[in-house]
């Protein structure tokens, strides 16, 4: 640590030297959630566990470190509930997750190395009282830690394993039964009406739910800030500047704790006591305040619907809060979407993982393409330049044309291909006809019953008229689709041929065009580009997919085609 003095630095090198193999820690925990059980205090944990030590003769260590321990005795001020969800997976079946407490965790890190003996705590809820931790403390003592609870003793046999762990598990039970009251009690409050959160400026917060008064100072001029407003002659700013020179200030509040307040100990919180600042108004207290309902008279409900309130009244009349509000919202126009930029590429781009779409930019003259990609995103490649994606699209539309050996690969497998393919193409043709033989004998018969289907009440001159429509639109359907079929194979391959040349003196053309020209090029040949770490995909528009299937058979209809052309080439940095 780099604020470390001479002294914790001898210490230090002491409890790494194996001075205090023998010695035992005190720990003691305050839960934030248990303000009012004396019983739990950090000194009444601090002598009782000490008498334990005394009554047993366990030598504690004598050790001062900042933020950690004074005179061997640890105490901190910390939910033993709260533990953090995330896991992190390393290699060799490694699993790691975070401990909260921080000086729990320390201490953890020196029993693991044996620096100490063991550590004497009241009970087992003071030490843990979420699995995780559980499962830390379990282990540390099959290694041998020595761990001694002041309030509980657990033999080294079944029945005191049993025990430890009914311990554990009503330890953690307590916390999920406090939880959960808390939660169904401010659940209960909130659909009554009561607010049970802190009042925004203009209300006082006196330490009752079920009333919330005006502030006699500020709540008329957080009216005037609605009514002044309404007038159009003040933006947010004026408003404020205005509230700071009428002398008006935020409620006030402490401001957040240091690290070193965090961890510091009971003895020193008269000198660290951090006292109340009343601050001035900002921009952003002005917009909260013009856009919160509670000024109406209205707290947020359990379903996060605002419903009225029985703890505080109205500051401000429905009709010009909702005259606030449609005003605040005719200003939220923004230049950069409604009027944007002709950047090149805007709109095609997007990131392969989440689909989040790239946004031109330019800096120092440069076009770079960025991406806001979500926090689960695994593509690390945010930012590209367009010199990178040009190139890049360039090397990928090289690939699409036909290589000379691909070529002839293409004539050595084209003879065979056409005898298979001419085989299926007398197959379906056949198919074709039998089913072309089938309606004409349908509407042979159709034509030469007519008048004993009509007078029978087969058909209405309607449904008859319908039926013989049907059946001649199939016919010729299905005599488009024997054209089609009849096209010559060797046709097909030509043409294949002729245009993957032509997507070949493209690609030169492409490499002498500007920016400009290349984006026209890009939008009218590809419907999709999408980045990937350093990969980049094509989606070819359909006139191309098939250069994209190598060596299937061409025209074949079972054949595998990738809609999906990638390269994949190193980045550079920006």
């Amino acid at each position: 640590m780099p604020n470390e003095t001479a002294n914790e630095k001898s210490i230090l090198k002491a409890i790494h030297s194996g001075t205090y193999r023998n010695h035992f820690l005190v720990y003691n925990r305050k839960s934030t959630d248990e303000p009012n059980n004396q019983k739990n205090s950090i000194q009444y944990q601090k002598s009782e566990n000490m008498r334990f030590a005394l009554r047993y003769h366990l030598p504690i260590a004598t050790v001062t470190l900042k933020g950690f321990s004074l005179d061997g005795v640890i105490s901190e001020k910390h939910s033993g509930f709260k533990e953090d969800s995330a896991l992190h997976f390393g290699k060799d079946g490694m699993v790691q997750y975070r401990i909260e407490r921080p000086k729990f965790y320390r201490l953890v890190q020196f029993l693991n190395k044996g620096y100490f003996k063991g550590v004497i705590v009241l009970c087992w809820d003071r030490a843990s009282r979420n699995k995780g931790d559980n499962t830390v403390i379990e282990k540390l003592m099959k290694q041998g830690v020595d761990f001694r609870f002041t309030l509980a003793s657990y033999d080294k046999t079944s029945s005191g394993a049993l025990h430890k762990d009914i311990d554990g598990m009503f330890a953690e039970h307590h916390s999920r039964v406090t939880s959960e009251k808390v939660s169904l009690a401010t659940e209960h409050q909130r659909s009554k009406g009561i607010c049970t959160y802190k009042a925004p400026v203009g209300y006082l917060n006196q330490g009752s739910m079920e009333h919330k008064p005006f502030d006699p100072v500020r709540a008329p001029m957080v009216k005037q800030l609605f009514e002044r407003y309404t007038t159009g002659l003040y933006s947010l700013s004026d408003l404020a500047r205005w509230a700071n020179f009428q002398g008006m200030t935020m409620p006030a509040v402490r401001r957040r704790r240091t690290d070193e307040e965090i961890l510091a100990e009971e003895e020193d919180e008269e000198t660290l006591k951090i006292e109340p600042v009343e601050r001035p108004f900002t921009y952003n207290n002005i917009h909260k305040i013009l856009n919160n309902p509670f000024y109406t008279g209205r707290i947020l409900g359990v379903d996060g619907e605002y419903i009225k309130s029985a703890s505080h009244v109205a500051l401000v009349s429905d009709e010009l809060f909702n005259k606030v509000q449609g005003m605040l919202g005719n200003k939220k126009v923004s230049l950069h979407y409604t009027q944007k930029l002709p950047h090149l590429y805007r709109g095609i781009l997007r990131c392969g993982v989440c689909n989040r779409s790239y946004t031109p930019y330019t800096k120092k003259a440069i076009l770079y393409f960025g991406s806001r990609c979500t926090k689960e995103c695994s593509n690390k490649q945010r930012n590209i330049n367009l010199s990178y994606l040009e190139k890049s699209i360039g090397e990928l539309l090289q690939h699409l044309s036909f290589t000379d050996d691909e070529l002839l690969r293409l004539d050595a497998r084209t003879d065979t291909d056409i005898v298979l393919l001419d085989y299926k193409r007398k197959t379906e043709i056949d198919l074709l006809e039998r089913q072309k033989g089938k309606i004409r004998e349908d509407l042979t018969y159709l034509h030469s019953n007519r008048l004993v289907l009509l007078r029978s009440g087969v058909y209405t001159p309607e449904s008859y008229l319908s039926e013989e429509s049907r059946l001649n639109s199939e016919l010729s359907a299905l005599q488009t689709k024997e054209y089609a079929s009849d096209v010559s194979m060797q046709r097909v391959v030509n043409d294949l041929r002729l245009l993957s040349e032509l997507v070949k003196s493209l690609y030169f053309y492409y490499q002498n065009a500007n920016s400009e020209e290349r984006e026209d090029y890009v939008r009218k040949l590809f419907s999709e580009l999408s980045l990937s770490e350093n990969t980049l995909k094509i989606k070819c528009k359909n006139g191309l997919q098939v250069l994209e299937s190598r060596f299937y058979a061409v025209c074949d209809p079972t054949g595998n085609r990738t809609p999906i052309t990638a390269l994949r080439r190193p980045c550079p940095n920006r």
